[in-house]
């Protein structure tokens, strides 16, 4: 061999296969963009790993009603941007990851030039207003970092944070009529009347701070923020949006749209003038805090106490390798390598912090509290995240997820209500969705030794959750042992989702010896069998007499008693006790049956047309992967007599679900639960029913992975004889002892360990 080819061989056993992720690179395979168009409903602007500020671009201002009436459009905008739409509006700081109802989009700011307009315009004449189209060939988004070109300005926007600071910088050219406009009626889901007040005080040529207080999703939430320039501005200007008001008061003696530093009103809008050579760069710091405007400033001045914008950018991408780099994994290619670290990167996104770097955070009772030993953390969307985001959390960052917990119990602690949170969202609860699965996220906390803090005072306050007689069919729950059909329009999704979460309770007053509540809420958790109507082998609506409703469509997704789905999914959710369900479906044999029917029916369009959350996207057959309640089915076929239908069907799920591309999520991404049952299946494991330590094997997409874990452990995955075809698992190992169920502990994997499996292009049967 000469030199010449001895070299390039050399070269050639060094460099990484593009399947193989590089330790020192891995956010070159995070794709913000994915998700961002249909139903993905993810942001691509710039964060850090839970940051409190998420500054990201927002492409229309469609409102939440339109004559008095909900306008369905807007739910296409539930993080501000579609990928598809030609205009970008502005660049606002708080944006929701992945949900199917908003709120947010505070502190819009947009860069412009020319003729001074504080109206956004429309999408189809960009120049009615401040609006700017722009294009996808030039526009990047990475971790931390977003730049576009805004074309009607011709001006470059980039944008990066720190945990509680926005960071702009626009370049201009050459102008004497160059502006910021900072717009504080724009929002997410905005409709008139939103903004409850407005406040700002334009400390001096450069500074700015001020509040708004909205009433959405969010019934009484406070932005408090600070505002930077580089730049002095020569001019500044506001304008009121407000309707006529039988009260005026005395502040007309001013020239308030002038530069005047004290404004007030339901709705400002500001612009910020300046003069600007070719190339000039101008940059903005955008602070906010949930307590007070001092408090942003501090944020600002701790965070970010220079202008270097490189270094932010720099910080924020080493944050996000830390994250990134707890994971070392060999995929079969590199679409599953970015599929895979875009998971892990949507998985960090929330919740967010929630408090000003001195501690400081705003209570659910309106008050300032002090976080003592402890992140606040807000944005729970628990229906969601329970199921897989927080288990994952238990697995891979435990210490933030006790966090999570102990924001949990300071929310229970500062409720009138004395309620565990359904949807924490900034010092509110929204009351979203169904069940309370606080309960869930506690228990499994604390029966895998994650959560430290009392014990007792946690279960105490899931008990007290369980019994609020007064919240969505509870008392009746109690009394009848379901929620009838004339209570509630989803009494059974309540029933099967409370019956789960007493069976957490239960195992929860089980570890820590309370007999009595164990018993009882033992007992709670078989309430799903009285809504089973054997007739017709399906979960079925009730009412107060006993009687199962006459009018009723096994297929129908919408007024059927389930909140986004049908019978046939949500008739599996008892994830507590599978065995137990499967008997009472009629066995093991029609218990498979109804499964391979569930994956190979059709589900015609109109059965879901009324169901917004749920597009066909995100379906399978008749199982529903789009939206979170069947994310567990997959693994029923582990308690069959085919438990290789599991393993078919999970890589079945991972290749028609997720893909590279804006469009790439099958559906809501929520909160990172949908990226969460990614992750945790692709490494051949998945968790059933929070509560209990043990996962659900299934078929890992991994080729190897080195998962870091607490306490310096590791977890590491082999799948031998990997690829496309092998699909099935033929054995699996556990440190070389061969494991003859299918589950593994969670207590064992975290004291580190090899889960070797061996695949094969045949099922095991």
């Amino acid at each position: 061999m000469n030199y010449s080819k001895l070299l390039k061989f050399m070269l050639l056993a060094i460099l990484p296969t593009a399947s193989m992720a590089q330790q020192d690179k891995l956010s070159q395979y995070v794709k913000p963009l994915i998700g961002t168009a249909k139903m993905g409903h993810t942001f691509p602007g710039a964060t850090v790993p839970f940051g409190a500020v998420q500054l990201s671009p927002d492409t229309d201002t469609i409102p939440y009603a339109v004559n008095g009436k909900y306008n369905g459009e807007v739910y296409r905008y539930c993080a501000g941007y579609q990928y598809d739409d030609p205009t970008i509006v502005g660049f606002s700081h708080t944006h929701f990851s992945g949900t199917g109802h908003s709120d947010l989009g505070d502190i819009l700011v947009m860069p412009t030039q020319g003729k001074v307009q504080l109206n956004p315009g429309t999408a189809d004449n960009p120049a009615s207003g401040y609006r700017s189209a722009f294009s996808h060939d030039n526009e990047v988004a990475e971790t931390n970092y977003y730049k576009v070109k805004l074309d009607k300005h011709n001006i470059l926007a980039e944008l990066t944070t720190t945990t509680r600071v926005g960071m702009h910088r626009y370049t201009f050219p050459s102008s004497d009529q160059s502006h910021i406009i900072l717009d504080l009626t724009a929002g997410i889901y905005n409709y008139d009347g939103k903004n409850v007040w407005t406040f700002v005080r334009v400390l001096n040529d450069s500074t700015i701070t001020g509040f708004r207080q909205t009433n959405g999703w969010s019934r009484t939430r406070t932005v408090y923020f600070a505002i930077k320039t580089s730049k002095k501005f020569k001019n500044y200007g506001a304008k009121y949006m407000d309707a006529a008001s039988p009260y005026k008061g005395f502040w007309r003696k001013f020239d308030q749209q002038n530069n005047h530093p004290d404004l007030a009103a339901h709705n400002i809008k500001m612009h910020l003038d300046f003069d600007t050579q070719e190339g000039e760069e101008v940059m903005m710091k955008v602070a906010l805090s949930p307590v007070s405007m001092r408090n942003a400033l501090e944020n600002m001045e701790v965070e970010t106490p220079h202008w270097n914008f490189d270094q932010v950018v720099a910080a924020g991408k080493e944050a996000w390798e830390k994250e990134l780099g707890r994971y070392q994994v060999d995929m079969l290619n590199q679409e599953d390598l970015v599929n895979f670290y875009t998971s892990v990167y949507h998985a960090n996104l929330m919740p967010t912090v929630y408090m000003d770097v001195n501690g400081q955070y705003k209570g659910l009772d309106q008050e300032i509290h002090q976080a003592k030993g402890f992140t606040n953390y807000t944005s729970l969307s628990l229906w969601d995240t329970f199921r897989a985001f927080h288990p994952w959390l238990n697995l891979v960052d435990p210490k933030r997820n006790a966090d999570i917990v102990s924001s949990m119990l300071a929310h229970y602690d500062q409720s009138v209500l004395k309620m565990l949170p359904i949807w924490s969202h900034y010092a509110n609860d929204n009351w979203c969705m169904s069940g309370y699965h606080s309960v869930s996220v506690v228990a499994d906390a604390i029966i895998k030794g994650v959560y430290q803090g009392d014990a007792e005072a946690a279960l105490a306050a899931c008990v007290q959750t369980a019994n609020a007689r007064k919240y969505e069919g509870i008392g009746a729950y109690i009394d009848f042992g379901y929620v009838p059909d004339d209570v509630n329009g989803t009494s059974v999704s309540n029933t099967l989702e409370y019956a789960y979460d007493d069976w957490c309770i239960a195992q929860l007053a089980k570890k820590l010896g309370k007999t009595a509540i164990e018993k009882e809420f033992t007992k709670r958790a078989g309430y799903w069998k009285n809504l089973y109507d054997s007739r017709i082998g399906f979960m079925r609506p009730k009412d107060s007499q006993g009687k199962f409703r006459e009018k009723f469509d096994v297929l129908d997704t919408h007024g059927q008693g389930f909140i986004e789905g049908n019978t046939w999914n949500y008739s599996l959710y008892v994830p507590h006790q599978p065995e137990e369900m499967m008997q009472v479906m009629g066995g093991a044999k029609r218990f498979e049956v109804y499964l391979d029917s569930l994956f190979t029916m059709h589900l015609p369009d109109h059965f879901f047309a009324n169901t917004e959350d749920i597009t066909r996207e995100g379906i399978i057959g008749n199982y529903v992967h789009g939206n979170e309640p069947s994310h567990h089915v997959a693994y029923l076929y582990n308690i069959t007599k085919s438990p290789w239908k599991t393993q078919e069907r999970v890589r079945q799920i991972i290749r028609n679900q997720y893909h590279n591309g804006p469009a790439g999520l099958g559906g809501n991404d929520d909160c990172g639960q949908m990226s969460a049952w990614y992750l945790f299946s692709s490494l051949g494991f998945y968790p059933v029913a929070p509560g209990e330590t043990s996962y659900w094997l299934g078929s890992p997409l991994v080729k190897s992975a080195k998962i870091q874990l607490d306490a310096g452990k590791e977890l590491r995955v082999i799948a031998e004889n990997q690829s496309e075809k092998n699909v099935y698992v033929s054995k699996v190992f556990w440190n070389g002892e061969e494991l003859k169920t299918f589950k593994i502990d969670h207590l064992a994997i975290m004291k580190g360990g090899e889960l070797k499996f061996i695949m094969a292009a045949k099922p095991k049967k």
